[in-house]
């Protein structure tokens, strides 16, 4: 990076790009032009920290472009639209090679791409480690963005996805097991894998999302799990004035339970309270039957706050920023 240069790399990255059609003005001015088809945006910012949000011996740059993104653009989603574009800005250490930049823009385009919208601009400036920020401007896939405040007492709690195993990917990473590093054929191997995969780049159920949005019953509430299941679900309780009832068996995992016992853990934990898989929790009116690829969880009652089986759960709730809570987001500082 020291020798190409900022606006060497800038033209590097963006040649042969293709824009969305919501980028009217993408890279090479002052600022990027979006469309707002529909009067009003829905915009998200996240960070990422290299060695507290990933690791460069865990994740090639294409999982950590793709991680950005992906986190983004599920907020987006959990708010009921669909990604039109993204700017993103990079702080990078002069001594960065070339090419790793140039596959983490691999990775920003191909989740990009998955996700919907475009890379429309950015920054790249010089620190002393890798920093990520992107934000991402979506368009309501309804008539108004779907917030956590729409829960009713009554109503059905679904999610999309499979959570824990980010928070078990983490696990298996921090404790270097051999199944994560070398290529053995048996299937708790397999698993193993499979848990750092959904780690270094999660991969968020967006079409049942695009899915769910497009039926006359859509969800009344949603939200994105990052922050751990139950904390999220906690953030909703709270936004909407009510109380959710989750029921632990609709969420067991045997592929989690085999991760859990390589390394004699609580496989309920990392459902429970794990962070960053990006499922995504809905909320369906009284009645409504949730679509498709949905799984109900739980429902909504009268009161305050998320029960399990009937108690109050008495292990770690998820992550905090700043807090020093057990999670397992990828704080690698702790």
């Amino acid at each position: 990076m020291r020798d190409l240069g900022e606006f060497a790399l800038i033209d590097r990255i963006n040649a042969g790009r293709a824009q969305g059609p919501a980028v009217r003005l993408g890279p090479g001015d002052d600022a990027a032009v979006l469309a707002a088809a529909r009067g009003n945006y829905v915009v998200s910012t996240d960070m990422l920290i290299e060695d507290r949000h990933f690791r460069l011996d865990w994740s090639n740059p294409d999982e950590i472009g793709r991680k950005a993104i992906a986190q983004n653009a599920a907020d987006i989603y959990a708010m009921g639209a669909e990604p039109v574009g993204y700017v993103i800005g990079l702080g990078l250490p002069g001594d960065t090679p070339v090419d790793f930049v140039t596959r983490l823009a691999d990775g920003f385009w191909a989740e990009a791409q998955r996700a919907g919208g475009s890379v429309a601009g950015g920054d790249i400036v010089h620190s002393a480690q890798l920093v990520i920020s992107v934000t991402a401007f979506g368009d309501p896939l309804g008539d108004r963005p779907v917030t956590r405040s729409g829960a009713r007492a009554g109503g059905t709690v679904a999610i999309a996805g499979r959570p824990g195993w980010s928070a078990a990917g983490f696990a298996l990473l921090s404790h270097a097991h051999p199944g994560v590093m070398r290529g053995y054929e048996d299937s708790a191997a397999a698993v193993v894998r499979a848990a750092a995969a959904a780690h270094r780049a999660p991969h968020p159920a967006y079409d049942l999302v695009r899915a769910a949005m497009g039926t006359g019953t859509p969800p009344e509430a949603l939200t994105d799990i990052s922050d751990g299941l139950l904390a999220d679900l906690g953030h909703l309780a709270a936004a909407s004035g009510v109380a959710v009832a989750v029921d632990s068996a609709r969420l067991r995992d045997p592929d989690l339970e085999l991760c859990a016992a390589e390394l004699e853990a609580d496989a309920g934990q990392w459902v429970l309270a794990g962070g960053e898989d990006h499922v995504f929790a809905g909320v369906w009116a009284p009645g409504v039957t949730p679509p498709a690829g949905w799984t109900p969880i739980g429902r909504i009652e009268a009161g305050r706050g998320v029960t399990v089986d009937g108690a109050r759960y008495r292990g770690a709730g998820g992550w905090e920023a700043f807090s020093g809570s057990d999670s397992a987001k990828s704080d690698h500082s702790r």
